[in-house]
């Protein structure tokens, strides 16, 4: 059986990322979607409430399920049998940034860890959960970047804090 984890902070799940994650499924037996609890960060959504958006945005696929972890993917990937993490690319920038996240990765777990990249559909490579946030902040219609449910999560969180 064919895993792999697709590993990232999907604050919020865009497009683009579910892109990714269905065409990843269509690839593997199992593709885990694990959200980072990245620390060095300030979210807008609670880890729980990614995982839960995420497990919403793709209940349509049964071969995927949606967890979280922190500290190093390297850890994550031993702890649950995992050999293959699935990133996407938008553009050469991110290519750069993922390939030496990728030869780290692989080097710190002795080989255990491939990197597998794919190339987000033109109609989404201008899309980023930053930009899709700032939109959002100002007031913008953000329909064309997330489903319309996470739209309205999104809106909630910014017009609770004014």
């Amino acid at each position: 059986m064919k895993r792999a984890v697709y590993p990232g902070s999907f604050d919020p799940v865009t497009y683009g990322h579910l892109d990714i994650i269905k065409r990843a499924s269509e690839i593997f037996d199992v593709l885990i979607v694990s959200v980072l609890n990245n620390k060095g960060k300030t979210p807008l959504f609670s880890v729980e409430e990614r995982v839960k958006i995420l497990k919403e945005a793709t209940k349509e696929l049964p071969n995927v399920q949606v967890d979280s972890f922190s500290g190093l993917l390297i850890d994550y990937a031993a702890e649950n049998d995992l050999h293959i993490a699935v990133r996407g690319l938008r553009a050469i920038t991110d290519f750069e940034y993922e390939l030496q996240i990728a030869q780290t990765n692989r080097k710190l777990s002795n080989g255990n860890l491939d990197t597998i990249f794919l190339t987000t559909s033109l109609e989404y490579a201008y899309l980023s959960s930053s930009s899709v946030k700032e939109i959002a902040y100002f007031g913008g219609d953000i329909s064309q970047c997330v489903p319309d449910f996470v739209a309205k999560k999104i809106n909630e969180k910014f017009n609770s804090n004014l």
